[in-house]
């Protein structure tokens, strides 16, 4: 198996001719606010209750772990429509069945507020979402602001024609960048490159605080390693402990691994592929190809493109778009020029039917996705406050679409 990360750094641009402006995000957590767009209205009746929430400087599974435990329910019964950014002030929703209302005014943190209160006749789940709303603040740029707003303006117009490549943002794969080889290796059950690639690889990222606890891994001594990783990484502590019990057998350890983490490192695999595929249709994003499978936006229905030509004015009124894999037993499989594009790299992969029932098993049954998506509700704005000058940007992107995509062809 090929077992090199190459994530986001060799990714092409769509407006690779229009100079970047640099500039950093999250200087502060209020540079950078995302709220939630949900996909329906709330019933104000059902035995759900659906709690708005702001945080700050926590995850989307530090609040649901923090409100379980205050709730005295279990984090699977804490319902979410998505995840959201850590580093950053973000509000969204969340559900919890039969529980008194008046009972969530003791989850209120610094970091944590109570921002609106209501009911529903069922659960939020993943995917319960229409988009986000994001106010984003650009500071130490490298070109002077009256410049800098005119690059965005011109960057953000070819944007909002085209389209931004609907790329996998770098936070898909992990602190490391590492994700989709772990999720690799647990497609193919390949245990022992599982193990190494999660607790070993030193050599993908000096960088890495937790070196020399790999180094100790490769070298056989488990015990060793697992104090080096702190009580933040608990599945990579887990996994030492489990690989310990079961004298190094990697087989036995990976029955015993969390697996919804499973399923995030597996979705992260199928994220590094689509990624690859986006990067050879490049910057032709918005044309349909013979053989593709092109996005209805409008219901996100699939449909097999014959005479691209013919669907083509469709395409350039945003109506639909040409799609990616995401690889699995839902996924259909493109032909003509554009399968001819598109399975360079799925050969590589060679998937065979055990594999594509561990996909399935663990809900990677794949499908298709948009090569590209469109901001709406656009407004650029400078300004200076107390930290200096900046620009703000304010747009609504699609349901798991990144902003930080968009930003990587501002800011260069």
């Amino acid at each position: 198996m090929n077992l090199e990360p190459d994530i986001q750094p060799n990714l092409p641009y769509l407006t690779a001719d229009i100079p970047g402006i640099g500039g950093d995000i999250k200087t502060i957590p209020a540079d950078f606010v995302v709220e939630e767009i949900p996909q329906y209205e709330r019933s104000g009746n059902g035995t759900h209750v659906y709690v708005f929430i702001q945080k700050k400087n926590m995850s989307t599974q530090d609040v649901i772990e923090y409100i379980a435990r205050e709730l005295g329910v279990r984090r699977q019964d804490v319902g979410y429509a998505g995840r959201k950014d850590a580093r950053a002030i973000t509000r969204q929703w969340l559900s919890i069945e039969h529980i008194d209302p008046k009972t969530l005014s003791k989850i209120e943190t610094k970091n944590l507020k109570i921002l609106d209160i209501t009911r529903h006749t069922n659960k939020l789940k993943v995917g319960h979402l229409q988009g986000n709303r994001f106010t984003i603040r650009l500071r130490n740029i490298s070109k002077p602001l009256p410049e800098s707003k005119l690059i965005t303006e011109k960057v953000l117009n070819i944007l909002s024609t085209k389209g931004v490549p609907n790329y996998f943002g770098p936070q898909r794969f992990g602190y490391r960048g590492d994700s989709h080889l772990i999720g690799q290796a647990a497609v193919k059950h390949d245990t022992q490159a599982f193990f190494d690639v999660l607790l070993g690889r030193p050599e993908l990222n000096s960088q890495d605080e937790f070196v020399n606890a790999r180094r100790l891994y490769e070298q056989g001594e488990y015990e060793a390693a697992l104090y080096e990783w702190n009580s933040a990484f608990g599945d990579h502590r887990k996994a030492l402990k489990s690989l310990i019990q079961s004298d190094g057998n990697t087989k036995k350890a990976f029955r015993q691994f969390n697996r919804n983490l499973i399923r995030l490192l597996i979705s992260a695999w199928q994220s590094d592929l689509f990624n690859r595929v986006l990067a050879l249709r490049m910057p032709r994003i918005d044309t349909l190809l013979d053989g593709d499978m092109a996005y209805k936006h409008e219901n996100g229905a699939c449909f097999t493109v014959e005479d691209a030509a013919g669907e083509q004015p469709r395409c350039d009124v945003f109506n639909i778009s040409p799609t990616g894999p995401l690889v699995g037993s839902r996924m259909k499989r493109l032909t003509g020029p554009a399968g001819e594009i598109e399975n360079t790299v799925l050969d590589e992969v060679s998937l065979n039917e055990d594999d594509l029932k561990r996909l399935k098993k663990t809900g990677g049954v794949g499908g298709r996705r948009p090569l590209r998506f469109r901001p709406d509700n656009v407004i650029i704005n400078s300004d200076v406050d107390e930290h200096g000058e900046h620009l703000e940007l304010h747009f609504d992107l699609p349901s798991g679409c990144y902003a930080t995509v968009l930003l990587r062809e501002i800011t260069k």
